[in-house]
């Protein structure tokens, strides 16, 4: 059990990390100085706004909570003491951002002792700040958020972001009602939100996915790996969410 008082000094943490994110990535958006350099990665590049934004993530809470550890996209793991870990991803979708579209996101994870208890998804240019918490629902700028409910694959409106080559995903596509692209973590908040049922990726990294957890299962929502096992600090996974634990279960039956 964790905590309640320190959870709530981190979660007002969290806030001001966003904030501090947030106010690095939106002038950035659309600029024609924004700094773009390439790299050897499944997304093949990174920008000024994904280093200047962690590093001002970090000086928070370096200086607020100097044991916790921090395990960031861009400047690596500060191991600490305190159980807790931040996980951060300053820019979830650096090609959308890079390109003009407003559907990439700041993500900040919080574990304790390996179960991920807060997690946000920021969207600083649209001004929407997703919020999950592990034993305290999920809320978008303060309103409470809910999952559609939907149970029936054949009325599912299904995102990736990029397509998968893989039969049971191919399965899946041709039963739902309706298939999107594009969307990086931003689907995860429309899953939350009620305007997706399913999502399905590949190969995420824990700084994906960390903070995703918390936002879908407290607005009811369901999400693992492909195998139906919960998502853990342990490493990369292939993901898929659902809207319900029974359109979960098809979901899964399929991918098998």
């Amino acid at each position: 059990m964790v905590d309640k008082e320190l959870l709530t000094a981190r979660l007002e943490a969290a806030q001001r990390v966003a904030d501090a994110a947030a106010a690095i990535v939106r002038p950035l958006f659309k600029s024609d100085s924004l700094q773009v350099d390439y790299k050897e990665a499944v997304s093949p590049i990174v920008t000024q706004a994904d280093r200047d934004a962690e590093a001002a993530m970090r000086l928070i809470l370096e200086a607020e909570f100097p044991d916790d550890t921090i395990i960031g996209e861009e400047h690596g793991v500060k191991d600490g003491t305190s159980g807790f870990a931040w996980i951060l991803d300053p820019i979830d979708g650096t090609i959308a951002f890079s390109i003009g579209k407003p559907v990439f996101g700041t993500l900040i994870g919080l574990a304790c002792q390996g179960e991920f208890e807060l997690g946000i998804i920021d969207q600083a240019v649209l001004g929407e700040r997703f919020l999950g918490l592990r034993e305290g629902g999920s809320s978008l700028n303060g309103n409470l958020l809910s999952t559609s409910g939907r149970t029936e694959l054949s009325r599912a409106k299904l995102a990736f972001t990029s397509p998968l080559k893989d039969p049971g995903v191919e399965r899946i596509v041709e039963a739902v009602h309706v298939t999107s692209y594009g969307g990086d973590c931003y689907n995860y908040a429309l899953l939350a939100s009620g305007y997706l049922d399913i999502v399905i990726e590949k190969g995420l990294n824990l700084y994906d996915y960390a903070a995703l957890v918390p936002v879908v299962e407290g607005a009811g929502g369901v999400i693992s790996d492909w195998q139906g096992r919960s998502l853990t600090q342990a490493g990369g996974s292939d993901v898929v969410a659902s809207a319900t634990r029974a359109l979960h279960d098809h979901v899964l039956s399929m991918l098998a």
